[in-house]
Parts: structure tokens; C-alpha cells; sequence
């Protein structure tokens, strides 16, 4: 809730019984599931993979390799596997993701023109100063803006750990809206329509499942700070890097 200018997250002050979250996930690990629910989940979970990757050797030859695995990730007895969602990048590689998608037939130039047997795979791109999200606000919000005019579909942000640690909980708040603010004005930029923010809360750094839950809800709370009044679809969460 909003309250003289401020944030704040009492649903984040419940403290999460770490005993019972570890049994619950230690609990998915012993189901057993049908052959057809299980290939049927594998599935889906191929079709939700951002294909990434972010070395500092990466060069235009590694991403169309990248984006050629992203619209046939292999072969099965009953045909090819589905596409991935998504290719996740560096900024400077999203100008050579677009032209390989396009080349191999993985992207459309516009997500309506697809038919029932073509995809438009994304094309994600990390900012924010990735992966530390120590840089200053405005160096974040410029790699931010370059990134989507280069036409990146999703902006994978990282939030500034050290901020969250040190309890300066509307900083990260205010940073996440003012990311989103550059995404949600893409198209005024020259960049799609719609941008997705992705907000890595980097989870493994933030040391307590207490903090985590603050975390995503603080995440949470942001993305939806403009009231519902913006794109719809227009950002979530991850774990980490």
C-alpha cells in the first residue's frame, strides 16, 4: 500500500517456517507422475525456457547458434520438439538474435502475423547493470533504453542486493518502477509494443526465506504500482540469474 509517498509490505513482515517450506519441496521430489502428464509437463516446460547465453566470449556466431537449437531444440519419435520462449542475451547481441530468428524462421515481424504453423520467439536482453545491479540509477535506466531499442521483447533487471540487505526497501522498490516505466514506453522508444520486465530478486544472495518472501513481495507490489492501468502481462519474477 501507498502511504505519504512510501512503501509498505506488511503481507513481507510473516515470517516463512523454513522446516515446513523445505519439507514441501523435498515433498515434489518423491511424486510419482504418469508417463503422459510427465511428457506433457516436459513440454511445457521446453516451451517456457529463456535459451541464454551471457559469457564473455559471446559473439554473433555463438547467438544464431543459439537462436537455430530455439526454434528446433531436437527430435522425438513423434517429430520436433516445440520451440523455446525466448532467447536471452547481452544488449549488444539482440540486433544478431532478431536477424537469426528471422532466418530460421522462429520469428515473425510482428507476434500478430504469426499463423498456426509459424512462432515468434522473444527476444530477451539482461540491464540494469547485470548481474550485480550496482551500477548507478541512471546508467541502469540508459542500459535499459538501449536494450529496448535495439527491440528486445523482455528486460531481465536484477534488483540491487546490497540495497535490499541494508533495509533500503523503497529504494529497490523505486528503481523497479522507474525500469518498468522505461519498458511499459517501449514503442515511444522505437522498440515493440509491449515489453516485459523481468525482476531477478537473486534469491541464493538474499540469505533467509524471510527475505525472499519480502522480496518478491516488494517486487510484486512495484510491478503493479501503476494501478492495473498499464499493459497487461507487462512483468514477473524470477529467482536468480
Amino acid at each position: 500500500s501507498r502511504r505519504a509517498g512510501a512503501y509498505t509490505w506488511s503481507m513481507s513482515r510473516r515470517t516463512v517456517d523454513t522446516v515446513m517450506a523445505e519439507a514441501r519441496a523435498a515433498s515434489f521430489k518423491t511424486r510419482s507422475i504418469k508417463n503422459a502428464a510427465k511428457n506433457a509437463g516436459l513440454l511445457l516446460a521446453l516451451r517456457m525456457v529463456d535459451l541464454t547465453t551471457l559469457e564473455g566470449k559471446d559473439s554473433p556466431e555463438k547467438v544464431r547458434a543459439l537462436c537455430r537449437k530455439a526454434v528446433c531444440p531436437g527430435f522425438t519419435r513423434q517429430g520436433p520438439l516445440p520451440p523455446v520462449a525466448a532467447v536471452c542475451v547481452y544488449p549488444s547481441m539482440i540486433p544478431h538474435a532478431l536477424a537469426a530468428l528471422r532466418e530460421f524462421g522462429g520469428r515473425a515481424e510482428s507476434p500478430r502475423s504469426v499463423s498456426a504453423h509459424q512462432t515468434h520467439i522473444k527476444v530477451a536482453a539482461v540491464a540494469t547493470g547485470f548481474p550485480s545491479g550496482q551500477f548507478p540509477l541512471s546508467v541502469r535506466i540508459r542500459d535499459t533504453q538501449e536494450a529496448v531499442r535495439a527491440g528486445a521483447d523482455e528486460i531481465d533487471m536484477v534488483i540491487n542486493r546490497g540495497a535490499f540487505l541494508a533495509g533500503r526497501f523503497d529504494e529497490v522498490a523505486k528503481e523497479i518502477r522507474e525500469i518498468k516505466d522505461v519498458c511499459s514506453a517501449s514503442a515511444s522508444l522505437g522498440g515493440p509494443a509491449h515489453v516485459h520486465l523481468k525482476v531477478i530478486l537473486e534469491t541464493g544472495e538474499l540469505e533467509t526465506l524471510d527475505n525472499v518472501r519480502r522480496a518478491s513481495d516488494l517486487a510484486i507490489e512495484a510491478l503493479l504500482a501503476d494501478g492495473g492501468q498499464g499493459p497487461a502481462g507487462t512483468g514477473f519474477i524470477k529467482t536468480s540469474t
